[in-house]
């Protein structure tokens, strides 16, 4: 019973993802997961044109998380949810990846333009690949977001399971300057125009907690939604903290924290 069970469950995600991304992008799919399962030799790269997008995307492949990075996004679609706001501008993605997060976005908002940030040069490569068909929409940033302008290091397969997406930044320690820049949001902001953030998409990997201390006050006014991976209790109740002057309305989506129409509290009479 137990195994039936299982078999009707996975046909029905079968369907569904035939219906979400398309009959060929689905057996691409299954064929790659099951190179990857059973060691079988296979490309190094994939393209693939999911049905949410406008341009093909390119993957890596051999253990690379771009795989597991675009089921999040166009299978199981964390992202949906968003769909439904309005006139939406400008988006900030902090932790852009390989950009598959920025071209759902600007294929869900064709009017809008993305500032991506990203601070690992090898995911940056693929990023850049996947947003240049969309021209001056999209401007892409090699580095990261902190609580200040400052230079920033790098720390690979210390974090997470070690793959592209859970690279972090770390600040440098031993008196030594780090030889990545990054940006406070508010110098990000200015740097897209300075036009107020319809939507500020995070996922950085714990370096919520600097993006999200004592200097946010300068720069969460100008934000009117934010969709952020929290990573731990200590990130989640620094960045609520950080909330308190304001309301919003709260949802989630897989491991997204979603806050929508973001607005100061008003006054109580």
């Amino acid at each position: 019973m137990r195994v039936a069970t299982r078999v009707r469950n996975r046909l029905v995600s079968l369907r569904e993802s035939w219906r979400i991304i398309g009959a060929l992008v689905t057996l691409q799919w299954i064929a790659f997961r099951l190179c990857e399962e059973f060691r079988f030799d296979w490309p190094r790269r994939w393209r693939v044109h999911p049905r949410q997008v406008q341009y093909a995307l390119t993957a890596r492949l051999r253990g690379s998380s771009d795989l597991s990075v675009f089921s999040l996004i166009f299978i199981q679609q964390e992202y949906s949810c968003l769909r439904g706001l309005r006139d939406v501008s400008l988006i900030l993605d902090l932790g852009a990846n390989v950009g598959y997060s920025s071209a759902y976005f600007l294929n869900c908002f064709p009017n809008a333009r993305v500032l991506a940030v990203e601070p690992d040069e090898r995911n940056v490569e693929i990023c850049s690949l996947n947003l240049k068909p969309y021209g001056d929409r999209a401007l892409l940033l090699h580095g990261a977001v902190w609580s200040e302008c400052t230079k920033l290091s790098l720390s690979r397969g210390t974090y997470g399971d070690g793959r592209e997406w859970a690279t972090q930044v770390v600040e440098s320690s031993g008196g030594r300057e780090g030889d990545l820049e990054s940006w406070d949001v508010d110098t990000l902001i200015n740097m897209a125009g300075g036009r107020d953030v319809d939507l500020l998409k995070v996922d950085i990997e714990g370096a919520e907690l600097a993006v999200f201390g004592e200097t946010s006050e300068k720069w969460l006014p100008r934000v009117h939604g934010i969709c952020i991976e929290l990573h731990g209790p200590e990130c989640r109740d620094m960045f609520f903290k950080s909330l308190e002057k304001f309301d919003y309305e709260l949802q989630s989506s897989g491991e997204l924290t979603i806050c929508k129409n973001i607005r100061a509290k008003t006054a109580a009479l």
